[in-house]
């Protein structure tokens, strides 16, 4: 398979993210990337390129005080670009937690991701976690 192959790029992707590499899985982002996140909390709408990216996830384990996680559960599924990832993420915060399964859908073009559609089981839930807006 070839490295630039969207199915390539998505399992390096989370390969970086689960060894904690962030700048490795972050240099597979396009420069130009929208990060659209679900819900109606603190963190959510579209996050362009990869400062807007890097704010987000760096608010998300400021606000769970380091303990946020994500795990890929399943065998990515690729069709052309786009490539879905069965995913369960959880954490921590003060008196709330949540644990719950979701999809990450990547659009991959020209070996880099240019765009981030985030799915998750329980909405209400995420969003009393992170905090609504």
């Amino acid at each position: 398979m070839n490295n630039n192959a969207p199915a390539a790029v998505a399992a390096a992707y989370f390969e970086a993210l689960g060894r904690g590499d962030v700048p490795t899985a972050m240099g597979l982002m396009s420069p130009q990337v929208v990060w659209h996140q679900p819900g109606a909390n603190q963190f959510s709408g579209d996050h362009t390129g990869i400062d807007g990216v890097g704010s987000l996830l760096g608010g998300m384990m400021d606000v769970s005080a380091g303990s946020f996680q994500l795990v890929v559960t399943g065998p990515a599924m690729a069709n052309g670009e786009l490539v879905a990832v069965p995913v369960r993420f959880s954490g921590t915060r003060a008196d709330t937690s949540m644990d719950m399964a979701g999809v990450d859908l990547l659009t991959i073009r020209d070996g880099q991701i240019i765009a981030v559609h985030l799915f998750s089981e329980d909405g209400a839930n995420e969003d009393a976690f992170w905090g609504r807006r």
